[in-house]
């Protein structure tokens, strides 16, 4: 890896690629992870929780034309019920380091788990309410888990750790694509939308039951602590990663959210639409693969940064203005692009970070505020289409979403590092 340099931020030696992202503890690894067997049980798990850890997003947004439709919910508030979750995925981000240190990680897990599975059944109760407060419990639970799945990685994979994150993180967006392809097809079979949706319980409990015992072994000492790092919040360079975090993250939510729609509302028939973003999702975990690698290969990320935020843009474009007989090819490139940035965002933290406690510091940022601001992205564009009655200025949105991450992509690429020092006083 090339050197790295900070002229204005400060410089230190940096982070390998692979590093955690979340420094949750510094004990050694659990009696959960003593044996092989324990080691191979643990790694299931962690794979399993992550596949429940989009469907969430991507289940609501095959069907919201027929919840809007049969619920009498406007565009408006259907925008607000597909940010609700996004939105607690920043704001549930901050807590979870001290309830981990407080708790353990495994069981705050265990209880983000028993959340996910009520909000996801509470949604097949075919009632707004249920629809917005079950979302709500989703998507708190998933953003503690988004927090705290990196750092078992760390702790108990040290010689694992780009394998195990490739692994959960292709289980994620393997979790997304799997709700987009079967809701529509679910509803189908079960007669309605409502039982669909609440079948995205039906995995995490599985998982549930796998993690009880797993969690309930593990013994906790409250009064162990790690380093403690300082604010960043005065620090340019954080606030440039926090910024390109957000930014490509509300596009990536604006496409969970309202690509299936816009395709219905072009003329695609439900499944084939679900498809299409399934399909989209799907090579999304190709990319997450390949674009850290590509990110590593010159001096910093900038070239990579421009090339996917270009593919995004064009992509999002393409489903929406050219013939829909081209769809599956753009809808292909709107993947390679969000995939990819997803990945080369998170390697970022990674790089810019001078040690592993200022990666997880920085780390929680971008992912606290990050997701907050990421939140707007499916809430404007909803709102957008209400007040235009089309998709053609949520889509000029999109694009202006894009410009602004490839400006902050573009300052959080070069080859710097975030002031350590600072960063501790």
């Amino acid at each position: 890896m090339a050197d790295m340099h900070a002229p204005d931020d400060g410089a230190l030696a940096s982070s390998p690629l692979g590093e955690p992202l979340i420094d949750i503890e510094d004990a050694a690894p659990r009696a959960v992870g003593s044996s092989r067997w324990r080691q191979l049980l643990l790694a299931v798990s962690l794979i399993l929780i992550a596949y429940n850890l989009r469907t969430v997003f991507a289940s609501l947004s095959t069907v919201l034309p027929d919840i809007m439709r049969e619920t009498g919910m406007t565009p408006s508030a259907a925008s607000v019920l597909t940010t609700l979750p996004v939105l607690c995925l920043g704001l549930f981000s901050f807590p979870t380091p001290g309830l981990a240190r407080r708790h353990g990680a495994e069981r705050v897990i265990l209880g983000c788990l028993v959340a996910i599975t009520i909000g996801n059944a509470l949604r097949g109760l075919a009632v707004s309410p249920a629809l917005f407060f079950g979302s709500f419990l989703a998507g708190a639970g998933i953003a503690m888990i988004n927090v705290l799945l990196p750092g078992l990685v760390k702790r108990d994979f040290p010689r694992n750790i780009a394998a195990m994150t490739g692994l959960y993180t292709m289980s994620l967006c393997g979790g997304a694509a799997t709700a987009a392809a079967v809701t529509v097809p679910l509803a189908k079979v079960f007669g309605g939308w409502p039982l669909a949706l609440a079948a995205s319980a039906v995995p995490v409990l599985v998982v549930l039951v796998l993690w009880l015992p797993q969690a309930l072994a593990v013994r906790h000492d409250a009064n162990a602590a790690g380093a403690r790092v300082g604010s960043l919040l005065r620090n340019r360079l954080a606030w440039q990663i926090t910024l390109f975090m957000g930014l490509q993250s509300a596009m990536a939510y604006i496409g969970f959210g309202w690509l299936s729609p816009m395709l219905r509302e072009r003329g695609l028939d439900a499944v084939t639409a679900g498809l299409v973003l399934s399909v989209s999702i799907v090579i999304q975990m190709g990319s997450c693969l390949a674009a850290p690698t590509l990110a590593m290969r010159g001096r910093d990320q900038r070239p990579v940064v421009l090339a996917l935020c270009l593919a995004t843009m064009i992509g999002f474009v393409g489903c929406y203005a050219f013939p829909l007989g081209s769809v599956w090819l753009w809808s292909a490139l709107l993947g390679v692009g969000q995939g990819g940035l997803l990945a080369v965002a998170m390697t970022i933290i990674i790089l810019r970070a001078p040690d592993v406690h200022v990666a997880a510091k920085l780390s929680g940022m971008a992912q606290g505020f990050g997701y907050i601001i990421a939140a707007t992205g499916p809430l404007l564009a909803g709102l957008v289409r209400d007040w235009s009655g089309s998709y053609r200025e949520s889509t000029i949105l999109f694009v202006a979403f894009g410009v602004a991450a490839t400006l902050f992509g573009l300052a959080a690429g070069r080859d710097r590092l975030v002031d350590a020092g600072a960063a501790r006083r």
